[in-house]
């Protein structure tokens, strides 16, 4: 039998579906939300509660930055790592038109990384 998302899911689903139906699946004691297939989002608690983290690419980096959103930092065997999602602005929590061009960029960043990567012949 599935477990039903959380309430906290389920809301963050309604946010960004202004870029499609989203879908959140457990994984790693949060959930991974997704949009055909493509993870736009995470939800995780790193010891804050939980919160939602949007996908960032390299071209994305710098807008989540200037927005004064946190990038998404855990210890793993006491060492910090991150990963390429950034915590959703505050203000943007609060409806679907505040989030869509936050889960564009999100959806965007998906897309670029599921792209197969171009390999350079050695010369």
């Amino acid at each position: 039998m599935t477990k039903r998302p959380s309430e906290f899911a389920q809301y963050c689903c309604e946010l960004l579906s202004t870029v499609g139906p989203c879908m959140a699946k457990q994984m790693f004691g949060g959930y991974g939300i997704s949009v055909d297939g493509l993870t736009i989002a995470i939800l995780a608690d790193l010891g804050q509660g939980e919160k939602l983290w949007l996908k960032a690419s390299s071209e994305t980096t710098a807008l989540f930055e200037s927005a004064g959103c946190e990038r998404f930092t855990y210890l793993a065997k006491g060492e910090p790592k991150s990963m390429g999602y950034y915590s959703a602005p505050d203000e943007a929590m609060e409806s679907a038109n505040e989030i869509a061009p936050w889960a564009r960029l999100a959806l965007e960043a998906a897309l670029v990384a599921s792209q197969p990567k171009i390999k350079r012949s050695k010369k």
